[in-house]
């Protein structure tokens, strides 16, 4: 995604949140602006970033921006470094904010009130938004909220993020503050300025003790354990238990993206059947009825059935993300990891990479390291991505039968998890070629990271980052997906078969003569014309492999419903050895174009994005050829 649009032509107010990493910041963000957000990325830049707008009752609107996560003003890694640049004014196409809400984690204020003292320094209004209030008190923290407004000179508001009440005061303060003349909140110089070593560590060492004293005054100064955290970290971080409870959760998670899909997937199943009914009772035998059933109906309805699955799979991921347990799964994930050159820092990146490689590959803006981020942006394509998921769906339904082992176990989903484990245990082993070949310059980095307090997950919040994955899935759909779904059907139909021709018309198309010519190159590992022809198009995106097989099959058929068809076409046209080796292939496949643009921008140049390219499609295409061989040696062809 990317964000050319500009805002200094806007006359609404721009409130920036900042915050450290696991102050609730995002939860805040969204109580403050509810569904009247979108996603999008910096100006020039691949980091994300969230804005939404706050609408009074008078009608007045104030953009909100929620920055990236930041520990400090004095950045080290780049998404730090634009938090700052967008403070500083001096972000692409982005406005100096008029007023900057500092939000605090009450249970954590020794290290937040740092990044206080440094944004008070840059001139901008501000304000203090106390978070997690709710949390310091059942640990038995009292905090004097008027002394720590005189203490900090600036206005303290409280705020728990994951009540639906939880941001009321900060409203009730904005809807009330003259935008026009925001001095009172103002108490640093206008001069911004990004600071150097010998000042950066100056200010560090002066808020330190300023810091200290705030706590020693508003009697603070002494920590008081999280005995709640403490107790279940005993448990979900202890050496034995700890890993298998990880490996348990994972398991659980593609039990559940399997057989929590099956209604939802029947219902959309339903429906597109019932459209392409009304469509060939209104439309007579032509080629807009073709195009509309066998590429348009045929090629998106092939992809949107698989959409509570995606759906599905991100619920858990952000359920343990708002939980706090990821930066647990990190820490037990560390060990693992240097063993192959990495430290559970790249584990999030890594994990974001199930989603979609492209925010896993700008997540590793955070790996101060660059041999360690650089290792991770190769292997993240390996995580197995939400595009996946429809291809592996297809033929897990058309190959593994439906079938429970040891009590609850559903097969399906043992195999779809053995395939996540694939492509882990690949970008392991390719992380691990790389330390050997790196081993001069390799050096094992300590893991720092802050455990955050445990949370209940907001439903709120899960509902609306769930609404947002769907709507830039079905923006796929809608986009990208459709257009090559168009695109492959004027191929498959053109030019029409000559007088005489015994076979399907789709065999003498333009896309035809393609299969027929990637085939050569293809068959040694199983794959037929079809499947050559949907390997080319997939390319712009994976989720294209199946509406394009669905394309293929339904133009290839004479029946009318082969477009609600196509799994018991292919398990009956296909042999076993060939599913497993179009399984491997998708384990290790070169990265759609997106993906192979965004890692260009991230290291700047092609060498990258090539080397990448080269040695997923050498992986993938080895991963399938032994798969094939050795399925035909079973006797499984």
């Amino acid at each position: 995604m990317t964000e050319s649009k500009l805002h200094f032509f806007t006359n609404e107010p721009v409130v920036a949140l900042l915050g450290n990493p696991n102050c609730g910041k995002t939860a805040l963000f969204n109580l403050l602006t509810g569904s009247r957000q979108k996603v999008a990325n910096y100006s020039g830049v691949t980091v994300e970033r969230k804005e939404g707008r706050l609408s009074f009752e008078s009608g007045k609107q104030i953009r909100i921006l929620d920055l990236p996560g930041a520990y400090s003003l004095y950045p080290r890694s780049l998404d730090e470094r634009v938090t700052c640049n967008v403070l500083m004014g001096r972000a692409v196409g982005e406005k100096r904010p008029d007023l900057v809400i500092c939000v605090l984690s009450a249970i954590n204020l020794r290290r937040n009130l740092r990044l206080v003292l440094a944004a008070k320094r840059l001139g901008l209004p501000c304000i203090v938004v106390l978070n997690m209030l709710d949390i310091a008190n059942r640990q038995g923290l009292q905090i004097d909220i008027a002394a720590l407004s005189q203490e900090l000179g600036l206005p303290v508001i409280t705020s728990v993020g994951i009540h639906t009440d939880g941001a009321d005061e900060i409203k009730r303060f904005l809807s009330t503050l003259d935008w026009r003349n925001l001095s009172a909140l103002q108490t640093g110089t206008s001069d911004a300025t990004l600071e150097n070593v010998a000042s950066h560590i100056a200010h560090t060492e002066s808020d330190n003790v300023q810091v200290q004293q705030i706590l020693k005054n508003l009697n603070l100064d002494k920590i008081i354990p999280d005995h709640l955290s403490d107790r279940l970290d005993a448990v979900l971080l202890h050496p034995i238990f700890g890993p298998l409870i990880l490996v348990a959760l994972l398991f659980c998670i593609f039990q559940a993206v399997f057989s929590w899909a099956t209604l939802p997937m029947e219902l959309i199943k339903t429906g597109i059947e019932y459209l392409g009914a009304q469509i060939s009772q209104v439309l007579p035998d032509t080629w807009i009825r073709s195009l509309l059933i066998n590429g348009i109906l045929a090629g998106l309805g092939g992809v949107v059935i698989f959409l509570p699955q995606i759906l599905i799979l991100f619920f858990f991921i952000l359920l343990l993300e708002e939980s706090g347990y990821l930066p647990r799964a990190a820490y037990l994930l560390d060990r693992v990891m240097g063993s192959v050159g990495l430290s559970g820092r790249s584990f999030i990146p890594l994990l974001s990479s199930f989603a979609c490689a492209i925010p896993g590959i700008m997540a590793t803006r955070s790996i101060s390291n660059s041999r360690d981020r650089m290792v991770t942006i190769l292997i993240a394509p390996m995580m197995t991505c939400s595009a996946r998921l429809p291809v592996y769906a297809l033929l897990i339904s058309a190959f593994i039968p439906e079938r429970t082992l040891w009590g609850s176990v559903d097969l399906q989903g043992l195999v779809l998890f053995s395939l996540y484990l694939a492509g882990i245990l690949g970008a392991m082993g390719v992380a691990w070629i790389l330390k050997r070949f790196t081993s001069e310059q390799f050096r094992m980095n300590a893991l720092m990271m802050e455990l955050p307090s445990y949370h209940l997950p907001r439903l709120g919040n899960l509902a609306i980052s769930l609404w947002q994955r769907a709507e830039i899935f079905l923006r796929r759909v809608g986009g990208i997906i459709l257009i090559m779904t168009m695109a492959l059907w004027v191929l498959s139909s053109f030019p029409l078969p000559p007088d005489g021709a015994t076979g399907s018309p789709i065999e003498y198309s333009f896309a035809g003569m393609l299969g027929q010519a990637l085939a050569h190159v293809f068959s040694p590992i199983g794959f037929n014309w079809q499947i050559s022809i949907a390997l080319v198009p997939g390319m712009a995106a994976r989720e294209v492999v199946v509406s394009s097989l669905a394309t293929v099959y339904a133009l290839s058929s004479s029946s009318a419903d082969a477009a609600d068809a196509l799994i018991p076409l292919i398990s009956s046209g296909w042999s076993l050895a060939t599913a497993l080796s179009l399984l491997a292939w998708f384990v290790f496949a070169p990265q759609c174009l997106s993906t192979i643009a965004a890692v260009k921008r991230e290291t700047g140049g092609w060498k990258i994005p090539i080397i990448m390219l080269s040695y997923l499609f050498g992986l993938a295409y080895l991963a399938s050829f032994i798969t094939y061989r050795v399925s035909i040696y079973l006797g499984l062809g």
